[in-house]
């Protein structure tokens, strides 16, 4: 039997730790100020998440592993805490997705009157237990680091007291999450009866050598644990939650469960897959080839099908794309099952979540721009976007070429051919045929908000017109449009967007960069 004295790696920790740590702070620090200082909790909350972020450097060095299994009867050393390449950079995607939401949270906690201690806290401790999954090597910690991410979460999508859509979503959403919860847990019982261990290499170990009176139990465990992680995901039919859910929750929270969520959900399903189940690929493989045809086809047919004049039509085409992109994510991790190495699989998957998180925080950062003066936020809000704010429909416009793979969003495209490559590779070819034809699909949708973004003129933005101009004599116009309220733009929303297409133009202008970053998250 292991040891269970040992010493803890605080190095290896410590991006998951700072994380709670200033989570904790927070919570205590909001006791003490009054109301009019309770901005300074944001301030607090960002420099965490960027000093949790620099603490990713010093383990750039090396993998790192704590909490392990020790002693002179153990044959294989097995951890409970790895951090590797993968864990670095699904950490950095975490990280950084968080920080850019707490960058859009700064103006929304103030215009919408939120109880900003406990949003902050809230926000930091989903973020911590984002953190921790990745790095996770047992079935307990990824258990337990998922239910620290989601938790959270249900509580900040209903934070609106007083807004019944906002209970509704929250409601929606915590049925169903623990409803996959139990579900989950009831597979890694059937895997600890079957192996007898929580740990993902040696689960690996007892499935290949499973006693075969136990068979069927170890399958039934395999399917009933993916069930948590694809719900997590997005996936057919685990997504009846998220238009809802998106539509309800504040627009930061949105962005945050469509890029962070996701990496979470994407994390779990590859660790348990090519970790801990590469005996059962046969099984799994194609299951998820099957859940990521659906998925992709769903989504995409969902969002063609929204009415522009419809209220919230904006973030529900976000919320049914992003059940789209969530499709994408998964051809890789199908890929996985078939191929002799599945690394560069995973290294796709890390690719296009990575191009993912940059172009849709950017664009749910703009939703949010739009709705401090349009708040119904339907697309039809959008027209003459140009006109009222060029810089901010150009960047809205890059976001969704790049959500398309078109020029000049070269990132989005460079993803698509990457994941693409992978189902072929794997001999996935009605895969990759079906995924060909809902890229087209979402083009039309895409390209028809770009295109709402540069019709009509300073008219029809809610300019004001002189009363003896053209258009004025060619309307019989007697008297001048109002114009559109001014609303003061938070520095801080300003710089999300700033980042977020900077990032997008800087991966454009390297995509190579991206594959060679994600190649190294190898499992």
């Amino acid at each position: 039997m292991g040891s269970l004295v040992q010493s803890v790696d605080w190095l290896a920790i410590a991006p998951p730790t700072v994380t709670a740590a200033v989570a904790l702070v927070v919570l205590v620090v909001d006791l003490f100020l009054p109301e009019d200082r309770k901005p300074l909790l944001g301030r607090i909350a960002l420099g965490g998440l960027v000093l949790a972020g620099l603490s990713l450097l010093p383990l750039l060095r090396g993998d790192r592993s704590t909490f392990c299994l020790t002693g002179p009867d153990v044959a294989v050393t097995a951890c409970s805490y790895t951090a590797d390449r993968f864990t670095l950079v699904i950490q950095l995607l975490v990280l950084g997705g968080a920080l850019l939401t707490a960058l859009l949270s700064v103006g929304a906690i103030a215009d919408s009157k939120l109880p900003a201690g406990e949003y902050w806290f809230l926000l930091l401790s989903s973020a911590a237990g984002a953190a921790l999954l990745p790095a996770s090597r047992d079935l307990a910690t990824l258990v337990v680091a998922l239910e620290v991410a989601s938790l959270p979460a249900f509580a900040l999508v209903g934070l609106r007291r007083g807004d019944r859509r906002s209970s509704e979503a929250a409601l929606k959403f915590f049925l169903s999450s623990v409803t996959a919860t139990a579900v989950t847990l009831l597979g890694v019982s059937f895997l600890y009866a079957a192996t007898g261990t929580l740990h993902l290499t040696e689960i690996a170990d007892g499935l290949g050598h499973v006693d075969p009176r136990l068979a069927v139990l170890a399958k039934a465990g395999v399917a009933l644990t993916l069930v948590g992680f694809a719900f997590k995901t997005a996936a057919v039919p685990f997504h009846f939650w998220v238009p809802d859910t998106y539509v309800g929750a504040p627009l930061p929270i949105a962005a945050y469960l469509s890029v962070v969520g996701k990496a979470v959900g994407f994390t779990g399903i590859a660790l348990v897959t090519v970790v801990a189940f590469p005996t059962y690929a046969d099984v799994w493989g194609p299951a998820l080839a099957v859940l990521a045809a659906v998925t992709m086809t769903a989504g995409n047919v969902a969002a063609l099908r929204q009415r522009p004049d419809r209220k919230h039509s904006a973030v529900r085409l976000l919320a049914w794309s992003s059940v789209g992109q969530a499709g994408y994510l998964l051809v890789p991790l199908a890929a996985a099952g078939y191929a002799e190495d599945p690394s560069r699989a995973i290294g796709s998957t890390v690719a296009y979540a990575l191009m993912y998180a940059a172009v849709n925080l950017g664009a749910f950062a703009v939703a949010a721009l739009v709705a401090r003066t349009r708040p119904d936020n339907r697309i039809t809000d959008y027209r003459g976007l140009y006109a009222r704010n060029p810089l901010a429909a150009l960047a809205h416009a890059f976001f969704l070429l790049c959500l398309a793979g078109l020029p000049p969003g070269v990132i989005g495209l460079f993803a698509k051919v990457t994941v693409f490559s992978a189902a072929v590779d794997a001999g996935l070819g009605w895969l990759a045929v079906v995924m060909a034809v809902n890229v087209v699909i979402a083009l039309y949708y895409y390209l028809q908000w770009t295109a709402v973004l540069f019709k009509g003129g300073r008219e029809e933005a809610g300019e004001t017109l002189p009363t003896g101009s053209a258009t004025a004599s060619a309307t019989g116009a007697t008297t001048a449009l109002p114009a559109e309220p001014v609303v003061r733009v938070p520095a801080t929303l300003g710089a999300a967007i700033a980042l977020a297409t900077a990032l997008g133009v800087a991966l454009s202008g390297a995509p190579q960069l991206v594959l060679r970053f994600a190649s190294q998250a190898l499992l």
